[in-house]
């Protein structure tokens, strides 16, 4: 599995929800399984060849749901946050985050500083995790960075590139993701790394996030290794 391994994977985790219905437990007990399936995740990526690993937690369209729900998984996410320092301080892991923090409670904010800082200079699986995160909402962000520069005289509309714009997404300098891997049988995107992706491999699976087993992880990078990757280009023979 050493060979063509995609070095960046990219995980919308849908179906905790539906998890959670099917045993008739309440919806914050699916996302507690869910994770713990990246956990499984985590610990098994490095040895089979991948870096980065990015996870769609919560979208700037989550807020929708139900106060209970939306409160449960913050609550999840802190309770990450302290298994980190209690379990993985002298591990290896780096992590990192994409999407406008600011909508988060400030205790969170913080919480999620003190992760990214104490986790910076490891050199072990690199997981970046998506919070209040949309992909068009990270384009906007971005455009309006650059948008200001031109305003300020310190660029013109013609100097922005495709490499520029990259630049100024909350995910550089990560590379982008070689695969997309999604779960429940969804096929959208779900505003989940629209630049980045665009050239990603997707993988689409009927299991739900919290049954999702390393096995399965597997089974999406060999997936992936059978892949004519063209770029919009021809692979002759």
């Amino acid at each position: 599995m050493a060979n063509n391994v995609p070095k960046h994977i990219a995980i919308i985790m849908d179906g905790n929800g539906r998890w959670a219905k099917k045993r008739m437990l309440p919806r914050v007990m699916g996302h507690k399984m869910g994770a713990d399936a990246l956990d499984r995740m985590l610990n098994a990526a490095g040895s089979l060849g991948v870096e980065h690993i990015t996870v769609y937690a919560f979208s700037t369209e989550n807020w929708k749901r139900a106060e209970e729900e939306v409160k449960g998984i913050m609550g999840i996410l802190r309770e990450y946050i302290n298994k980190y320092f209690r379990e993985y301080i002298n591990s290896d892991f780096r992590v990192d985050s994409v999407g406008d923090l600011s909508r988060l409670a400030p205790d969170l904010q913080e919480d999620i500083a003190r992760l990214k800082e104490a986790s910076k200079d490891r050199k072990g699986i690199h997981l970046t995790i998506a919070m209040n995160y949309g992909g068009r909402d990270e384009i906007k962000r971005a455009v309006q960075k650059l948008a200001q520069r031109v305003k300020d005289g310190e660029l013109q509309p013609e100097d922005i590139t495709e490499e520029l714009i990259s630049q100024n997404l909350d995910s550089y300098p990560t590379p982008d993701p070689e695969l997309v891997i999604r779960t429940s049988g969804e096929f959208r995107t779900s505003n989940f790394l629209l630049w980045q992706s665009a050239y990603a491999e997707y993988y689409i699976t009927d299991k739900l996030w919290p049954d999702f087993t390393v096995e399965d992880l597997k089974d999406a990078i060999k997936s992936y290794q059978g892949r004519d990757r063209r770029f919009g280009g021809r692979n002759e023979e």
